[in-house]
């Protein structure tokens, strides 16, 4: 799901600002693999994630980097995917009985809904939203973020040359990697943040990012510790167990399998595969390249 979306056909170039680094990536013809990629790492402080502040403090530094990091990965479009960090996003999971099936009075009432768990104005922001059914009712997965944030991000595309047509927070873009037909938890850390998204027959159940100070240190029995709590609230929610464990964002995801499985029982396995990203890609490690490989193959 997408913060913004005005182009039918998904860019086959998708490019993630993340706190420490900007990644990009150019899709097969196919759009089932990843082909090309490219990273480049910012400067401390360059991005500061938030929901409400400014978040690029160096925005000379970001555009150069989009526009290296970009230019690497060729491609003859200058639409891209452009992939926020988790925080700047708020995702929020609002249960209906119904929605309006006319879009703007859906969206009247997703944004009425919202006001209650945000801490700003909503005049002030964009609302994007997918429902999905909930067993009798519906659920809407909303993605919020601050007008003043989406533009801070979607002028450096511009700046550099591209034109971010569709915009999504990294979460959300990696889940297009994962088979969620069973109860599957996906686990995704970055610099900032540790993500937790479950899912069951590909529909999104829970959504949770935490504050992670450890960054892609953080050991595996720190991670399982840290997710227990949302695995205990599905379990006691839903009356399923989780089926199967995606890790995202670690150099060594299976550091963190022995922990996981002993708290889930569940197979853990690396979220993005030799599969989905071809072997042209250079020296951009594969576990870094999650929000990028979800969001053009999925």
């Amino acid at each position: 799901m997408s913060v913004t979306s005005k182009h039918v056909r998904r860019p086959t170039l998708a490019c993630e600002i993340a706190a420490d680094r900007i990644l990009a990536g150019r899709a097969a013809d196919a759009g089932r693999t990843v082909e090309v990629s490219a990273a480049r790492e910012l400067a401390p402080g360059t991005v500061v994630p938030d929901l409400m502040e400014s978040n690029l403090r160096n925005r000379s530094s970001v555009r150069q980097a989009i526009e290296d990091t970009l230019g690497n990965v060729g491609g003859r479009t200058k639409d891209v995917i452009a992939i926020l960090p988790d925080t700047a996003v708020r995702v929020v999971l609002l249960d209906f009985e119904t929605l309006p099936s006319k879009p703007d009075e859906a969206e009247a009432v997703v944004r009425f809904r919202l006001k209650k768990s945000l801490p700003f104005d909503l005049a002030e922001a964009r609302v994007s939203y997918h429902a999905q059914t909930a067993g009798k009712g519906m659920r809407a997965v909303a993605a919020v973020v601050l007008n003043s944030v989406l533009e801070e991000y979607e002028s450096a595309f511009r700046d550099a040359g591209y034109s971010p047509g569709v915009v999504m927070p990294s979460m959300l873009a990696a889940l297009g990697a994962a088979d969620a037909e069973r109860p599957t938890l996906v686990v995704k850390v970055d610099a900032r943040t540790i993500s937790i998204a479950i899912l069951d027959q590909e529909q999104l159940l829970l959504f949770r990012t935490l504050e992670n100070m450890r960054g892609v240190t953080i050991t595996g029995d720190q991670l399982a510790e840290e997710v227990y709590p949302s695995v205990v609230f599905f379990q006691d929610t839903y009356n399923l167990n989780i089926d199967r464990v995606y890790v995202a964002g670690l150099p060594e995801s299976g550091g963190a399998a022995p922990a996981l499985k002993s708290q889930t029982g569940a197979q853990v396995e690396e979220l993005v595969t030799s599969s989905q990203i071809g072997s042209a890609t250079g020296t951009v490690p594969r576990w870094r390249m999650a929000g990028v490989v979800g969001a053009l193959i999925s």
